[in-house]
């Protein structure tokens, strides 16, 4: 039975989680996901969205923060200036990004005619890490199928975690990677809202790894540096406006640190933040429309919740992920073996 972080005893703050303790917690997101294991190749897709409806009409408002820029993610320029997300997010491996952002054109042109020819062309946003230790990279073998497929799996509830989707082939600290989610409850108002965390743990040094209560697990790994990457999706149904996402975004990198990551040169840590609180019409007529946004003077929750929630969403994915054996006889050990093996409670 697959176990999460909070299973082996390691806590992460005080702040409640959601329902789920996933990203789904925020009400209208949805995760799909499509695993390759073929031979060498250990690999996949996996998507996010933002809701179930049009995107390109009905877009969110979102913000992107680069914490280290060694990546080659698509779309981002555009969310920096615009402060919106017009399609699912989709996150892959790095040689699969241009195959998943032919994916997002085509399905939103079939959605939009008119994109491209009365109307703008449109944004796809796909973010990646570098799988290739225990994958064939140079297989290409994330196709535009392989993205519609994760597209056409997206649903609400709970997510699948570990070695899964785009985390099939992916490593952290010298130990097996992958996809981790977590989520936290905060109350403004009187009213419940829901933040949540989406992984792609590709990052750490062997041998830098920090529990939350202090143990350093050290795998039976050759040292390396730090080439790995690491992308976190954000959700929340707070009101947010641009400039506070990033801002709150921003608060991933402050969950990477806790474990341990110095964000080195070789590595792609990115954070990408999105509010489901209101959608920004494509096709707005007003010259002037309302915005409702959080008070700034309480934003520290969302940022103690964000940092909270990305180092459990972390070892989760770490937990979830057994041990793989992959290309050239190239092996990741367990996080979660590790922690069974030395159960200290």
């Amino acid at each position: 039975m697959t176990k999460l972080a909070r299973d082996f005893g390691l806590s992460f703050g005080n702040l409640p989680p959601g329902t789920q303790n996933a990203i789904t917690d925020v009400p209208g997101v949805q995760v799909g996901h499509v695993t390759i294991v073929d031979g060498d190749l250990r690999t996949g897709v996996t998507a996010i969205l933002p809701h179930s409806g049009n995107m390109y009409r009905e877009k969110v408002r979102a913000a992107a923060d680069v914490i280290n820029g060694f990546g080659k993610s698509a779309g981002l320029i555009q969310v920096d200036e615009l402060g919106t997300i017009e399609t699912p997010i989709l996150l892959t491996n790095t040689f699969g990004v241009g195959a998943c952002a032919n994916a997002l054109i085509r399905r939103a042109v079939a959605d939009n005619a008119d994109i491209g020819r009365t109307t703008a062309t449109v944004n796809p946003v796909v973010c990646e890490c570098n799988d290739g230790w225990l994958s064939d990279i140079q297989a290409m073998a994330v196709t535009e199928e392989t993205a519609f497929a994760a597209l056409d799996a997206a649903k609400d509830g709970a997510v699948t975690q570990g070695a899964v989707g785009a985390g099939t082939g992916m490593s952290c600290f010298g130990f097996k990677g992958g996809i981790g989610t977590a989520s936290r409850r905060l109350s403004l108002d009187g009213s419940d809202y829901h933040l949540g965390v989406l992984v792609l743990a590709n990052f750490g040094r062997v041998g830098d790894l920090i529990l939350p209560d202090g143990r350093r697990p050290v795998p039976d790994a050759l040292p390396q540096a730090e080439r790995g990457s690491i992308i976190a999706v954000l959700a929340t149904d707070i009101p947010l406006e641009h400039r506070q996402l990033r801002r709150v975004s921003r608060r991933c990198g402050a969950g990477f640190a806790r474990l341990g990551a110095f964000w080195g040169h070789g590595s792609g840590d990115i954070a990408l933040g999105f509010s489901t609180a209101s959608r920004v019409h494509h096709d707005e007529r007003r010259d002037l429309i309302g915005m409702r946004v959080l008070n700034e003077d309480r934003i520290d929750d969302l940022f103690r919740a964000t940092t909270d929630a990305t180092q459990e969403a972390v070892l989760n994915a770490m937990c979830c992920a057994p041990e793989m054996t992959g290309r050239a006889g190239h092996h990741r050990p367990s996080l979660g073996d590790w922690l069974a093996a030395n159960d200290h409670k």
